[in-house]
């Protein structure tokens, strides 16, 4: 059975012809493509294809952004992604189009110890819901629902609701981003664009000393890479400062997402930017914020935390969720 996956993403898009052999999906071909080469998701499908003339008996999809009824508008892309025109490029009919982060919840089981990296030990509960949150060109969050038989991936738009401020000092940076963007989603701060407006936040505090060699950096390459190497490298107080916050408020999100799903089960970490600050997720802040719930504490500090390192867990869960909706 050969099995054609997608993991759509606003900066890149990876494609993949997946084969079962036995118990595993082996990766036949893979590819990755600039996503805004394209106006439209069906030319790269179409693309994929003509360079590698294989036939699949399944598909799906993951694609950053709302799905419903087989439909999904890309938040970060000028592009509609639909199962029924699908079908037709394709001339299958067992083709799915789902969320992104829901792709990432199904790979969660099946990837191997080594793709994952612990934040917090805790002590998973194997029939309690885990839940799945990722940081990168956007934020996405998902959840795994355990139905007394085995976990049952589900998508949300977590990351586009409201942000909460904890304290004094987060309520300047909701009052920085409120006048720009008027509604203030956990979106403009847990990504990579949100950790350029924490930056820019930091730098309007009082007695800020942002780095002027840095600063001239930003101007010719992405920001948000340029400031968490920075910050990783303490080459400018105020990059520290952002990717600090950044940091913590990952760990306050994580915290609401368990709770909310109370994923007793485990907290995932997925996305392009956790393996890249993995040493600075596991400084204490980002575990500190997740477990500060009041009388909640206790139990969060029970809950395991881990870091998915593979970057093409979404890729991977989105031919699982092929594989079995197929079979």
């Amino acid at each position: 059975m050969i099995i054609l996956a997608g993991d759509v993403g606003g900066t890149k898009t990876n494609m993949a012809f997946y084969q079962i052999q036995g118990d595993q999906l082996v990766a036949v071909v893979e590819a990755q493509y600039p996503s805004r080469d394209f106006s439209n998701f069906d030319d790269l499908v179409q693309r994929f294809q003509s360079e590698h003339r294989l036939r699949a008996n399944a598909a799906c999809f993951g694609v950053a952004g709302p799905c419903q009824h087989g439909r999904c508008r890309a938040m970060n892309l000028p592009w509609v992604v639909e199962e029924s025109v699908l079908r037709q490029i394709l001339q299958i009919e067992a083709v799915r189009v789902i969320n992104d982060l829901e792709a990432t919840a199904y790979a969660v089981p099946i990837l191997p110890p080594h793709e994952f990296a612990e934040i917090q030990a805790g002590t998973a509960d194997p029939q309690g819901h885990a839940a799945v949150i990722a940081a990168g060109t956007g934020l996405g969050e998902a959840g795994l629902l355990w139905d007394g038989t085995r976990h049952r991936p589900f998508a949300c738009e977590g990351g586009h609701s409201d942000f909460a401020p904890r304290n004094r000092d987060d309520v300047g940076l909701f009052q920085f981003l409120e006048h720009e963007f008027k509604h203030v989603a956990w979106e403009r701060v847990l990504s990579g664009p949100g950790l350029h407006n924490l930056y820019r936040y930091l730098r309007t505090v009082p007695d800020a000393k942002p780095s002027s060699v840095v600063a001239d950096e930003m101007r010719l390459a992405d920001p948000s890479a340029v400031i968490s190497r920075a910050a990783m490298a303490d080459r400018c107080p105020v990059c520290v400062a952002a990717l600090n916050l950044f940091v913590s408020l990952y760990g306050a999100e994580a915290g609401n997402l368990t709770l909310k799903m109370m994923a007793t089960g485990g907290l995932y970490i997925g996305g392009g930017i956790a393996p890249k600050i993995l040493t600075a997720l596991k400084n204490g802040l980002f575990c500190q914020a997740f477990a500060d719930k009041g009388r909640l504490k206790t139990m969060l500090d029970q809950v395991p935390i881990r870091v998915i390192l593979s970057d093409k867990a979404a890729l991977l869960g989105a031919a699982q969720c092929a594989r079995i909706h197929s079979s």
